[in-house]
C-alpha cells in the first residue's frame, strides 16, 4: 500500500500596496483507496515575506535620496585620460589596428602614419638640439647648481630674451661660483664674465660691456704682476709654489674680492691634492696672461666699433696685447718654459691680435705700421681662406701708404716686426700692391674643397676690385676697366652688395677720368 503527500503554502494578497502577512497552507494525503485534504489559514514568518518587484518598487526609490556623484580629482582625472588614450594609441600602433584603420580608410591611415614620422623626426631632432645647446661640455665642466643657473641665463639670453631675467640669472651664477669656492681666476669663471660681456654687446648695452671686460683686464693684470713680484722675491720654489703661504697677501686678496669671505682660491683639500695634482703658478700664469691678451684684444675692438669709436684707447689695448705676446715669447726664449707650463698663444691667436692692431693702423692710415703686422698675420695665419683676405689688407696698404711714410715708426716694443724688404719708392709701393693683389685672387681661387669658405669668395671679389684700383693708379685702363666689370659680376652672384657697390663706384671714377 502507497500513500502520498503534498503541501503547498501560498500567500493571501491584501490592501494594494501592503505586503501579503498571511497564507493559505495545503496538505493533502492520498492513497490507491482514499484521500484527505487539509486547508488553513496561517501567519507567515518574517523570513517568508515577499517584497512585490512592481511600479510600487521604481516610487520607492523616485522617492529615495539622489546617490552623490563621486568626486574625481584633477590627477585622477588626467591618469584616466592618459591610460585610456595609451590603450587607444598601442591598439593603433598595434598590426591589428593599423591593417583595421588601414581597411576603413587607406588614405587616411597612410597619411596619419607619416604624419606621425615626421612628428617623432621632428621631437628627435628638437630633443638633440635641445642637448647639445644646454647639455654641452661648456656646462658640464660646472657644478651642477651653476650650469643649471647658467643654462637658464643663456635660455633667456639668447632663445626668449629677458634682459632682466639674464642678468639677474649671471649674477646668481656669479654668485653661486664664489660660494661653492671656485677660484676667480680659473677659465670657467672668467668665461662667465666675458660671456656676460659679449650678451650686453648683443643688446647694444657697448658701456657696459667695456665695463665688464676692463675689469676683468685690470684684474688679471694685478695677478700677473703679484705673481711676478713674488718670483722676484723669491717668494716662489723651483716647483712653482709659494714656499710660505703667508707671503699671499696681496694675491689672496684679488680671490677673495670675488669669493665669499674665509674660502681661498689656492687652497684644495688633502684629498683633492693627492688624487689630482696642484696647477703651479707657472701654470695659472699663462692662463691669466693669455686671458688678458684675448680681454685686451675683445677691448680693442669695442672701442673701434662704430657705436663707441675710442681709437686711442682701441690703439692703447691692441698695442698692449701684440707687446704682452710678444714679451712673454722672447721670456721663454731666454729663461725656457717653467713648472707647469705649456704652449703659449697658438698661432692663429697671435696672427688675430697682430692684425686686429693693423687694421687699427690701417683705419688711421698709418699704414707704414700696419704693414709689418699684415706680414706677421700673414705669416702666422693657418686657415687658407683668411690668408687671402690678410694678403687684401697688404695690397691695399702698400697701395694708399704715402711716399713720406716709408720709414716705420713702430713702438720699441713693436721693433722686431719691421723687415727690411719694404718697398722704398712709391712706384715699388703699387707694383707691390699690385701683386698681393693678384696673389690674393690666386690664392682664395685656389682652395678647394672643405676648406673653402664663403669668406674665400668675398676675398676673392675684393682682391678684384683692389686689383682694379691699383692698375688705374699704374695707368693700365684696359686692366682696370675688366676687373671692375669681373668684381661686379661675382659680387652678384655672391650677393656681396659691399663689394659690388665699390667696384661699381671705381668703374664711374675710370670712365670719367678716361673722358
Amino acid at each position: 500500500m502507497s500513500v502520498f503527500a503534498v503541501a503547498s503554502l501560498r500567500p493571501i494578497s491584501g490592501p494594494c500596496l501592503q505586503q501579503a502577512r498571511t497564507g493559505l497552507l495545503s496538505v493533502r494525503v492520498a492513497s490507491r483507496s482514499s484521500s484527505v485534504h487539509i486547508r488553513a489559514v496561517v501567519s507567515l514568518p518574517p523570513s517568508s515575506l515577499r517584497y512585490q518587484s512592481t511600479d510600487t518598487g521604481k516610487e520607492v526609490q523616485k522617492n529615495a535620496p539622489p546617490n552623490k556623484p563621486q568626486k574625481v580629482t584633477f590627477r585622477q582625472f588626467a591618469g584616466r585620460a592618459l591610460g585610456a588614450g595609451l590603450r587607444n594609441l598601442a591598439f593603433a600602433l598595434s598590426p591589428k589596428g593599423v591593417k583595421k584603420a588601414y581597411k576603413d580608410s587607406p588614405a587616411s591611415t597612410a597619411f596619419a602614419v607619416v604624419l606621425l614620422v615626421v612628428t617623432l623626426g621632428i621631437s628627435a631632432v628638437a630633443l638633440r638640439m635641445f642637448y647639445v645647446r644646454f647639455y654641452n661640455n661648456k656646462f658640464s665642466r660646472y657644478p651642477e647648481p651653476v650650469a643649471n643657473t647658467l643654462r637658464r641665463a643663456i635660455y633667456y639670453s639668447n632663445y626668449q630674451p629677458d634682459p632682466e631675467l639674464a642678468l639677474k640669472y649671471y649674477k646668481k651664477a656669479m654668485q653661486q661660483c664664489a660660494e661653492i669656492g671656485l677660484d676667480p681666476f680659473s677659465d670657467e669663471v672668467l668665461g662667465i664674465r666675458i660671456q656676460v660681456s659679449a650678451w650686453l654687446q648683443q643688446i647694444d648695452s657697448y658701456t657696459s660691456s667695456g665695463e665688464v671686460l676692463e675689469s676683468v683686464l685690470a684684474d688679471c693684470q694685478k695677478w700677473v704682476s703679484v705673481m711676478d713680484k713674488s718670483v722676484e722675491d723669491g717668494m716662489v720654489d723651483g716647483k712653482g709654489y709659494y714656499i710660505n703661504s703667508s707671503n699671499l697677501a696681496d694675491a689672496n686678496d684679488i680671490n677673495n674680492k670675488h669669493t665669499r669671505p674665509g674660502v681661498e682660491a689656492e687652497s684644495a683639500p688633502k684629498d683633492e691634492e693627492l688624487e689630482v695634482p696642484r696647477e703651479t703658478l707657472w701654470r695659472k700664469r699663462e692662463r691669466v696672461l693669455a686671458a688678458a691678451v684675448k680681454t685686451a684684444v675683445a677691448l680693442g675692438e669695442l672701442y673701434a666699433d662704430e657705436h663707441v669709436l675710442k681709437p686711442e684707447k682701441a690703439t692703447e689695448h691692441f698695442v698692449w696685447a701684440v707687446e704682452t705676446t710678444l714679451k712673454e715669447f722672447k721670456r721663454r726664449r731666454t729663461e725656457g718654459k717653467k713648472p707647469g707650463e705649456e704652449t703659449w698663444l697658438t698661432p692663429t691667436e697671435v696672427g688675430g691680435a697682430m692684425e686686429s692692431l693693423g687694421r687699427d693702423y690701417e683705419r688711421k692710415s698709418q699704414f707704414h705700421l700696419a704693414i709689418p703686422l699684415f706680414f706677421q698675420a700673414l705669416r702666422l695665419c693657418e686657415l687658407p681662406c683668411h690668408r687671402a683676405v690678410v694678403m687684401n689688407n697688404l695690397a691695399a696698404s702698400f697701395a694708399q701708404i704715402p711716399a713720406s711714410f716709408l720709414s716705420g715708426a713702430l713702438s720699441d716694443g713693436l721693433k722686431d716686426l719691421e723687415g727690411t724688404e719694404m718697398p722704398k719708392t712709391r712706384p715699388e709701393c703699387l707694383e707691390a700692391a699690385e701683386n698681393w693683389a693678384k696673389n690674393a685672387y690666386m690664392h682664395g681661387t685656389d682652395v678647394k674643397g672643405d676648406e673653402r669658405t664663403p669668406e674665400c669668395d668675398e676675398a676673392c671679389a675684393v682682391a678684384l676690385c683692389n686689383w682694379a684700383d691699383v692698375a688705374a693708379m699704374l695707368g693700365k685702363t684696359t686692366v682696370a676697366r675688366k676687373k671692375y666689370e669681373q668684381c661686379i659680376d661675382m659680387s652678384k652672384k655672391l650677393g656681396f652688395a659691399g663689394g659690388a657697390r665699390q667696384a661699381a663706384e671705381g668703374l664711374k671714377k675710370l670712365n670719367r677720368a678716361s673722358n
